[in-house]
């Protein structure tokens, strides 16, 4: 009964090398570990559970066909999180976002040029439960355009830097800098907008 390799005790390093070797087991005891993390990504990028949990089943599929791709410069989990938000940029981009962007532009226009905002300034919530502030921040998330919802999972989740946001969206420094600006403002006005809300 005694196994050589004791997978679930394993670092994900380990089950790594043993997974790049054809160990199927290994490779099935890393998306145990991580499967949530890697749907909780798609679903904030798509915003539809089936969505989410159809990429993200993609997106372990070609973890593995990929897995002798991966040479730790990262985390194991960093290195499938960017490859789930790469099938999700490929997914929204294919629904042709017309409607999204024309209703971007306009709140661009309109908007003007106004002080840059966090997305949640100092202490908007006081007295507010973590629970009630993760939903507050999911409903807004999901009132943004495709493009800034987008810059802020990749800059301000991912943490990843603007030249790597504008590298897997395809366009410039500046224009991921604009876009974060008025995803901010967009996220602060919603945010405060859905506390009044509460408040009333």
């Amino acid at each position: 009964m005694s196994k050589k390799f004791d997978y679930q005790a394993a670092e994900d390093t380990k089950l790594v090398v043993s997974a790049k070797r054809g160990d199927m087991v290994a490779f099935e005891e890393l998306v145990a570990r991580h499967r949530d993390k890697i749907y909780a990504r798609a679903f904030s990028m798509m915003r539809n559970e089936d969505d989410a949990t159809d990429i993200a089943q993609e997106a372990w599929v070609k973890g593995w066909q990929r897995l002798k791709q991966f040479h730790g410069d990262s985390s194991f989990t960093t290195w499938m999180t960017r490859i789930v938000i790469n099938l999700c940029l490929d997914q929204l981009r294919k629904h042709k976002r017309q409607r999204a962007e024309s209703i971007e532009h306009l709140d661009e226009e309109l908007g003007g040029v106004e002080r840059q905002m966090p997305i949640v300034s100092a202490n908007p919530t006081a007295g507010l439960e973590r629970e009630e502030l993760r939903k507050r921040i999911d409903r807004a998330m999901s009132q943004l355009s495709y493009e800034h919802r987008t810059v802020l999972v990749l800059h301000e989740f991912e943490e990843l830097e603007y030249k790597e946001v504008a590298k897997i969206m395809g366009c410039s420094i500046g224009t991921i800098m604009s876009r974060l600006f008025y995803a901010r403002r967009k996220m602060a006005t919603l945010l405060a907008g859905l506390k009044n809300e509460k408040d009333k």
